[in-house]
């Protein structure tokens, strides 16, 4: 058991660190209806923040969450104003406008910071190990863990047990109710779109140290992101949940124990659990 601890802990903090961006994108498309390739993109912002700000210090550390949710929330703001020409062509045209918003802003990063990975530089007191039954663990990663958790069970009771939460599911549910309430489904879309963004630049700049910022930084997260929302079902928060931990442990214990075929056990997993549940691992339920 001593092989799979270690790397099942780990997948835990990859699996939160995961959840934490992909329940932005599971929003964006339960509530918004929008499918966002520009998602890993916002990721990077934040990753890439962690990287130019934190020094070292809490203070550092926690202004780069700042900016980099801040600058990625804005970007998610955006891409809801810029898809307002193509309301009503389909998820098609999403893709390709997100997409190509994805291109150009990598670019542009790319331009901007290089094209080598950038080390993330973290608060001594989690810059060291710590035993965890007999084994030493980075105490960063358990850290993030406890951080993630925090924000998951806020981002639940945000969607489930408040009138924010109420106004999101009743746009999903009926939006023409909504707009005669005097309510704008475009600025509920808008702010959805927005506090996705927002997950994500905070995932990216928390989570620079796992998956850290480089020019392949977008396109990796990005990925995962949607293998753990097409297996939890398409705007099912729970679902995301349940999906990211498994995929996070796929990475991770696959990775260390069956390095030959761990490659093809994520796909596979996916491949399977869409056969037997079309929709996913839970139903979607549109952010439920």
């Amino acid at each position: 058991m001593d092989d799979y601890l270690i790397p099942a802990v780990d997948g835990v903090a990859y699996g939160l660190l995961l959840f934490v961006v992909a329940a932005g994108l599971t929003l964006a498309f339960g509530v918004g209806d929008v499918l966002n390739l520009a998602h890993g993109t916002l990721y990077a912002f934040g990753a890439y923040a962690a990287a130019e700000i934190s020094d070292g210090s809490w203070g550092s550390l926690a202004l780069a969450a700042l900016v980099g949710a801040a600058t990625a929330g804005a970007g998610g703001a955006l891409l809801s104003v810029m898809l307002v020409p193509l309301a009503g062509r389909g998820h098609l045209a999403q893709a390709l406008l997100t997409f190509g918003v994805a291109l150009v802003a990598g670019d542009r990063l790319i331009a901007l910071f290089g094209k080598d990975d950038l080390g993330v530089v973290v608060p001594a007191a989690l810059d060291r190990t710590v035993h965890l039954a007999g084994h030493s663990y980075p105490g960063y990663r358990l850290a993030l863990i406890g951080v993630a958790a925090l924000i998951a069970a806020g981002l639940a009771l945000l969607v489930t047990r408040t009138r924010v939460g109420g106004l999101v599911r009743a746009t999903v549910d009926d939006r023409d109710m909504v707009a005669m309430l005097g309510i704008s489904p475009f600025a509920v879309r808008t702010g959805v779109l927005a506090g996705a963004g927002a997950l994500a630049g905070l995932a990216g700049a928390l989570g620079a140290p796992i998956i850290g910022p480089g020019p392949r930084t977008a396109d990796t997260v990005l990925m995962l992101s949607l293998v753990v929302v097409v297996l939890g079902g398409m705007g099912s928060i729970t679902g995301a949940l349940v999906a990211a931990i498994a995929v996070g442990e796929i990475q991770t214990v696959g990775v260390t124990n069956f390095p030959t075929i761990a490659p093809f056990a994520l796909f596979g997993a996916m491949a399977i659990a869409l056969a037997a549940r079309a929709r996913g691992l839970l139903p979607s339920g549109r952010s439920a």
